[in-house]
């Protein structure tokens, strides 16, 4: 009986004694209320009952949300802010030696912190420029908690709510800038469409002087052409001319030289011009006359 009585203490002593530890956890133990260097898992741990107190640190990303903050900015206009920050722990013995509850340390100095870099930013630049206010919180808030073995990694804004007199402002704003888009992309319209005839304008004048260009062309070639068919026609002309004169025997050519000069003399000028050859011509006429004239006497 006292044998199963022991046996039963051991194992109790054992389970008592034994931690199963998770990956993403860490313990932080307490022996005789001096902590241990460093944090114990994962896996199974061996604890000594009575002893050792242990103390569990989650190392998961934590995500806290800081609800809506009133701030002033520095142009002293009242802006209500709300954020999230995403931290985890990185030294867990820190986490658990040098701050109470490091989730609640946080958020009450997120909410101080905001108040500070809100009040040295303007109301536009807060609007504007929510970026660079995250960075800005998460170097100040870093700052501190990484005393606590606590790693700020992101700080991101929410919503950012101005003042009534600023919405109304803004609204009215982005009305007139809609607006003045509007009328630009219609200027811009116009403008394109003015382009786009004055370029059709445009080709259209070239074509037809390209169409114009084209006709004075091929009218001053036809009328080359014609004038080559023309001089051809004379040629062959002549050439023609020139084949039945001689085949005119000299009298005929006479007959045909007195008539012309026949008709000359008929014309009503008062000076008549007479070729050189002339002369020759009538002495030649006048021979032949007196030879046929003494040849019908002598017979």
């Amino acid at each position: 009986m006292l044998y199963v009585l022991f046996v039963g203490l051991i194992l109790v002593f054992l389970l008592s004694s034994l931690r199963i530890v998770q990956e993403y956890e860490r313990i932080v133990i307490f022996r005789l209320g001096r902590v241990l260097e460093t944090a114990k898992g994962p896996g199974i741990i061996l604890l000594i009952p009575i002893i050792d107190r242990p103390v569990r640190v989650d190392l998961r990303e934590y995500v806290i949300e800081i609800p809506q903050q009133t701030c002033i900015t520095k142009d002293n206009a009242p802006i209500s802010i709300d954020f999230l920050i995403y931290l985890r722990v990185i030294n867990p013995v820190d986490s658990i030696v040098r701050v109470q509850n490091f989730q609640y340390a946080t958020r009450g100095l997120a909410t101080t912190t905001l108040r500070a870099v809100i009040g040295d930013i303007s109301l536009d630049d807060v609007l504007s420029k929510r970026e660079d206010i995250n960075r800005q919180l998460q170097l100040k808030l870093d700052e501190v908690t990484s005393r606590w073995g606590v790693k700020v990694t992101t700080v991101e804004i929410r919503e950012i709510t101005p003042p009534k007199e600023v919405q109304d402002a803004m609204t009215k704003q982005m009305a007139a800038e809609r607006t003045r888009r509007a009328m630009v992309t219609e200027a811009e319209g116009v403008k394109q469409s003015q382009v786009l005839k004055a370029e059709g304008e445009k080709q259209a004048k070239i074509l037809e002087a390209e169409g114009i260009k084209q006709a004075q062309i091929l009218k001053a070639e036809g009328e080359k052409r014609a004038k080559i068919l023309e001089a051809e026609g004379y040629s062959e002309a002549l050439m023609k001319i020139w084949e039945a004169a001689r085949l005119i025997d000299e009298n005929t050519l006479k007959i045909q030289y007195l008539e012309a000069l026949k008709n000359i003399g008929s014309s009503p000028s008062s000076k008549i011009v007479f070729p050189l050859d002339i002369l020759d011509t009538v002495s030649r006429i006048l021979k032949k006359n007196v030879k046929s004239g003494e040849e019908v006497s002598h017979g």
